[in-house]
């Protein structure tokens, strides 16, 4: 699955950011979207974040706006450059997600957008083993990324999107039970919610 225009928008910044604002319009516009997984959480200049799979920066440039301790992690080092331009009030970190070269119990927080479906399931089960790691006692995990819709009209759009940009893993992510994998790492007081007529889910946890 996926198409010629997968790889397109990863070697073409300007094309992939025309994509997530196009798609973000189904919850309120990219400013909306990028603070969805935020949104009811206490942030302050000292809260140490981890921006896990960071990309180019597009959502660790709104974290900067909340706190001064923040790190991007990508396993890119083409986009960590590019996030280096966009948002150089940051750290960065070169590494894989299911192998993270920090410390544990580092973060006070671990956000990742859109990045999870990337991901065959033993992957995803390590990097959540990871996050679980890195994060400090009671710190808090948040993410957002695709999921089964459960109002039929979105399907016809979400499918088309992800037949085009996506592969195997993300149509595996739309039959895996992220809460019950999150739990089965330790991860407790698990909150989710659904938005754009459930094609896209938003799950906070804590350690």
């Amino acid at each position: 699955m996926a198409t010629f225009l997968r790889p397109l928008s990863y070697q073409y910044p300007w094309l992939y950011n025309t994509i997530s604002r196009l798609s973000s319009l189904a919850v309120g516009g990219e400013k909306r979207f990028r603070s969805l997984s935020i949104e009811g959480i206490n942030i302050d200049c000292n809260t140490k974040i981890l921006d896990l799979c960071c990309g180019s920066g597009q959502t660790t440039e709104f974290l900067v706006k909340k706190s001064s301790q923040v790190t991007g992690l990508d396993a890119s080092s083409i986009a960590i450059e590019r996030a280096k331009q966009v948002v150089p009030e940051a750290t960065y970190v070169n590494a894989l997600a299911e192998k993270m070269p920090f410390t544990d119990q580092e973060f006070d927080l671990v956000h990742t957008s859109v990045a999870l479906h990337e991901m065959e399931t033993e992957q995803l089960r390590e990097i959540l083993r990871e996050v679980y790691r890195v994060l400090k006692p009671e710190g808090i995990f948040t993410l957002i990324d695709l999921h089964k819709p459960t109002n039929i009209l979105f399907w016809p759009s979400l499918a088309t999107f992800m037949w085009l940009f996506e592969t195997k893993t993300a149509w595996k992510l739309l039959e895996t039970n992220l809460i019950d994998e999150l739990k089965d790492v330790g991860f407790n007081k698990c909150k989710k919610r659904l938005y754009a007529g459930g094609s896209l889910q938003v799950i906070q946890v804590r350690k």
